[in-house]
């Protein structure tokens, strides 16, 4: 189901154009396939260290965001999605430049497979990508959501950070609740993708891709 969503997703390159890329087992297909397609793009802008390797096997050209400017489309994966398009993203450790890399794409294609199709947000665990001294700090303020933080120990970001995950949410507004946790002192970004959700979700199943696109 994953390898469908990836591959469907290869339909929303244009030629010519640097696409951007996300981080994670589904992502891993779409990377696969384009490598068979890597003649018609300029190039990609890779979200983690981990994506820019696989990219960097198949001979497609890793381009810096600061060079490439503003990217046509740009294709990540979910660990939760809503109907509404709204996500939950980071369970690999890549959410700030996942979600820089998002703001810089006119469209975002979101690939999951349908067991990450949910009513209501926050089943999975939230992370939050923290600066190390803030850790204790953020923790404390993360408790008055109504979640419970864990940090999640023996990682660091690319960033050199450190990841808390938020158990036990029930998120009833992911826009406010995306806002509110950025603003904490000592929070880099939060991996709630609602402000700036999917523009086309691509769910994998059994029986082929469903499309689920948000209202202009």
């Amino acid at each position: 189901m994953k390898q469908r969503a990836a591959e469907a997703a290869l339909e929303y390159l244009r030629d010519g154009a640097v696409v951007g890329v996300g981080t994670g087992s589904t992502v891993n297909f779409f990377i696969d396939g384009l490598a068979a397609v890597r003649h018609r793009i300029a190039g990609a802008v890779s979200s983690s260290q981990a994506s820019t390797r696989r990219l960097a096997a198949h001979g497609i050209p890793v381009l810096d965001l600061n060079e490439a400017g503003e990217l046509e489309v740009y294709v990540d994966g979910a660990d939760e999605a809503t109907r509404g398009l709204h996500l939950i993203k980071g369970g690999g450790g890549a959410l700030t430049r996942e979600k820089i890399v998002a703001a810089a794409s006119r469209r975002f294609v979101c690939i999951v497979d349908e067991k990450k199709l949910v009513e209501r947000l926050g089943a999975f665990p939230l992370p939050v990508e923290v600066i190390p001294m803030a850790r204790n700090l953020v923790a404390h303020q993360l408790r008055r959501f109504g979640g419970e933080p864990v940090w999640r120990e023996g990682v660091v970001t690319d960033n050199g950070n450190h990841i808390l995950d938020v158990r036990n949410l029930s998120i009833a507004d992911p826009v406010a609740l995306e806002s509110e946790i950025n603003q904490l002192a000592g929070v880099v970004t939060v991996g709630l993708f609602a402000r700036r959700p999917a523009d086309v979700l691509l769910v994998g199943t059994p029986s082929g891709v469903v499309t689920l696109e948000r209202d202009a």
